[in-house]
């Protein structure tokens, strides 16, 4: 009783000057189990981070959360189509249940984020719900940030090398050359000689100090054709602070076709570059393409299984890779014969492993070692 007293008479201090909130100056906390919904703005001006349970953002206004004290908060859920406008940050411990509406930051203000703690991790992200702005992961190596524009779900997947004190991402679909939400820019027309373009359509800014691997994707919206007609020939490229111009962050080949697709970078530092997207290089790495395959792995005798008989015949000596539209590697075999059936054999967030792959299109590279070649194409999965 002590605690709903005390919430509530803070509620009706601040209606008192005109302002509907909950505001904490201490004494509230979730306990095990327990459901707290915010249909109102939270102004946190005090330690509100003991909490277990759930802690839900609901209705249909806009919500703000603002304050001293960034909150932390076990479970977390979002289903305001309006969306949790952060004013300060919020720290989420276990998961965050994406339903409907977006967290958002102020993209030119990188010290408010959505933040994910060590164990945290995430479900339900679309182009319906996500981080629109600056998400953040602390002590985690790999991460799958999911971000977007508020219209789409644009994620950047990072592998470190060890785990991360913080990393933070956000997405931009703006021009890097003249961005309209940071004062910064960064021309594509300047660039290293080893490039021979990069793309004015979108950006990506990732922060972080430990050497990572990241991968990104591309669809329609990219517009990638504008940049390149061979998809083999486009890398990850950064925007380089100390030589104030774009470089290859490859040399990493793109996977995929013109509309959808992705790149992984080689390791590099973060903190090193200013912005990250797609550039071309100067001279077109070969790639073949194999045949697309569907794979229906319903237990029909029929595709079941991933076969490829040019490896079979031409190179028993090969490197299979199977990456998602998301350029999330979900499979890997050397000298593949036939182990693929519809299941991930890597450690990533596939959700529910033993149920398989979900239904979808995956992109596959094929390194032929006893030819020396490497080939691309794309897998059809179906249940």
């Amino acid at each position: 009783m002590k605690n709903l007293f005390h919430i509530s008479f803070f509620l009706f201090g601040v209606l008192g000057h005109a302002q509907t909130a909950l505001y904490n100056s201490g004494n509230i906390r979730i306990h095990d189990q327990g459901q707290l919904g915010f249909h109102t703005d939270l102004i946190n001006d005090a330690a509100f981070d003991e909490n277990q349970g759930l802690a839900g953002f609901y209705g249909n206004d806009q919500i703000y959360v603002s304050g001293a004290f960034a909150p932390t908060f076990y479970d977390m859920e979002i289903a305001n189509p309006t969306g949790v406008l952060l004013q300060t940050g919020i720290n989420n411990l276990n998961n965050t249940n994406f339903v409907v509406g977006d967290f958002l930051t102020v993209r030119n203000q990188s010290d408010v984020y959505y933040n994910f703690l060590q164990n945290a991790f995430y479900v339900g992200d679309s182009d319906i719900s996500q981080v629109d702005g600056y998400a953040a992961v602390t002590q985690q190596a790999n991460f799958t940030f999911p971000i977007g524009d508020g219209v789409q779900l644009r994620p950047l997947i990072l592998q470190s090398e060890s785990e991360n004190p913080l990393a933070k991402c956000a997405y931009f679909f703006e021009n890097p050359g003249n961005p309209t939400s940071i004062d910064d820019s960064f021309d594509p027309s300047i660039a290293s000689r080893e490039l021979g373009g990069v793309t004015g359509v979108e950006f990506w800014r990732l922060e972080g100090n430990i050497p990572s691997i990241v991968s990104i994707s591309w669809n329609e919206r990219s517009n990638i054709a504008a940049l390149t007609e061979e998809v083999a020939n486009l890398m990850v490229v950064g925007w380089s602070k100390a030589e104030k111009q774009w470089v290859p962050l490859g040399p990493t080949a793109g996977v995929g076709e013109l509309t959808s697709g992705f790149a992984s970078s080689e390791s590099f530092i973060p903190d090193d570059y200013e912005a990250i997207t797609f550039g071309t290089l100067d001279v077109p790495e070969d790639f073949l393409d194999l045949e697309n395959y569907i794979v229906s792995a319903n237990g029909d005798g029929i595709n079941d299984i991933l076969m490829i008989p040019e490896l079979l015949e031409l190179s028993p000596n090969n490197h299979l890779k199977i990456y998602n539209r998301f350029g999330s590697l979900v499979f890997e075999q050397e000298n593949y014969t036939d182990q693929f059936k519809g299941y991930s054999n890597v450690s990533n967030f596939v959700i529910d492993r033993e149920q398989g792959l979900p239904a979808d299109v995956y992109f596959y590279i094929v390194t032929m070692d006893d030819l020396g070649l490497d080939f691309q194409g794309f897998l059809y999965l179906t249940r």
